[in-house]
């Protein structure tokens, strides 16, 4: 990670780009498989969400609320994308990125309750606590994370697949993680600090499933040893750099964006006193360092070749959200 940031001129971000077929060439075939690996993913979540099961408490309605109800399915889509790199079969993948998404709805569900960042709004809808209260969304949090990771120990798949995968998600979600980021974030709140501890937050509250998702679609498939040492350091450079892009871009949009198309309260963070990538840089240098990240991120796996692409696919989807949402000043 650069400390010390220096913005680099529009004008040369193209170079990476081009070599992964920054052309409009393609991109309609790169949403169908995006949106049809969503849909997957989607029906995985549905049946594993059994509601059932749920005939005396609201538990598994807030729960399938919580996971079904809208979201991009980025997490899910990095491990499809990954999982592509050596060709594993999609029965598998959707399973695996089910599971992320379960995840994923675990840590929103916790960051927006009042304790948190206490949020009334998420993905447009009230949040899980304003529906259902306060403890049954901490109850729905629990046990999503507990259907995670029954999903991964269920696969159909040898042991030691199946440890990697729930090893890997754990220290997604672990004090060195998601958790760890959020007391992070939470301890900063009316500070004035540098960014590098910002960048530090978001690395471990939302980069670490980030990583874990590129990481998991990998594993499900290549071995990491010493004779894949360098796909699994490409992969890495690649989520570090993708992953802190989606949050400062996020941080910009709490700026930029109404709460009607934001899904989520706009301009929290600065209500609440957050310090963000965007107070502290500015939103043109937050842009700026947002679409050098895109790029860092498409040259981290240029080397992987043609096996990549759906990686580099979803670079230019951020990078197009990011142009369409924040123009350049």
């Amino acid at each position: 990670m650069r400390t010390g940031y220096t913005p680099r001129d529009d004008n040369t971000r193209d170079s990476a780009f081009r070599g992964l077929g920054t052309q409009v060439h393609g991109e309609l075939q790169s949403e169908i498989w995006m949106q049809d690996g969503a849909k997957r993913v989607e029906q995985v979540l549905a049946r594993l969400l059994c509601s059932e099961h749920d005939s005396e408490t609201e538990l598994m309605a807030a729960m399938r609320y919580a996971t079904l109800h809208g979201g991009k399915r980025t997490r899910a889509l990095l491990c499809l994308a990954a999982g592509a790199l050596a060709g594993r079969p999609a029965h598998m993948l959707d399973d695996v990125g089910a599971a992320l998404e379960m995840m994923h709805a675990c840590t929103l569900v916790h960051d927006d309750l009042p304790a948190m960042d206490d949020d009334v709004l998420r993905r447009g809808l009230p949040t899980v606590h304003v529906k259902f209260g306060e403890a049954t969304a901490i109850l729905v949090g629990d046990a999503l994370q507990a259907h995670a990771f029954l999903t991964l120990a269920g696969l159909n798949a040898p042991g030691d697949n199946r440890i990697a995968l729930v090893r890997e998600l754990a220290q997604a979600v672990s004090a060195e993680g998601a958790a760890g980021g959020q007391a992070m974030d939470l301890s900063l709140v009316g500070k004035h600090v540098e960014l590098d501890r910002i960048v530090a937050m978001h690395r471990m509250k939302s980069g670490a499933l980030v990583r874990a998702s590129v990481r998991m679609g990998a594993l499900c498939a290549v071995p990491e040893d010493a004779a894949h040492a360098v796909l699994y350091r490409a992969l890495d450079r690649y989520s570090a750099c993708f992953g802190l892009a989606l949050q400062v871009i996020d941080d910009i949009l709490d700026v930029t964006v109404d709460t009607a198309t934001l899904g989520k309260t706009a301009g929290k963070d600065a209500a609440a006193q957050k310090p963000t990538c965007a107070s502290i840089m500015g939103l043109q240098a937050a842009r700026q360092f947002a679409l050098d990240l895109l790029r860092d991120a498409g040259e981290a796996i240029a080397l992987l070749g043609p096996r990549a692409e759906r990686l580099a696919q979803l670079v230019r989807r951020v990078n197009g959200y990011l142009f369409q949402h924040v123009p350049c000043a």
